[in-house]
């Protein structure tokens, strides 16, 4: 996760599908506790990309990681 915190990133489910709509994704973390119906989506287009797919402990783990106050369900690093 090293990778969240040296590179250009988008934070949350709304960014990370547009992001991934636009195919400019190149590795996607989502947490094990995000609700399916958030990230369900996020999982199906990254697996038809063949992108990275990173699960997280957790939403706490990964809001941390990406250096913001609140935990997050999803994050990317942009190609």
């Amino acid at each position: 996760m090293k990778r969240l915190k040296t590179r250009h990133i988008v934070v949350g489910a709304k960014q990370v599908n547009k992001l991934l709509e636009r195919k400019q994704a190149e590795i996607v973390y989502v947490a094990h506790n995000a609700e399916d119906r958030v990230v369900r989506r996020i999982l199906e287009m990254a697996k038809e990309q063949g992108i990275e797919l990173v699960m997280v402990e957790n939403m706490r783990q990964l809001g941390e990681a990406c250096n913001v106050e609140v935990e997050t369900a999803t994050a990317a690093v942009i190609k």
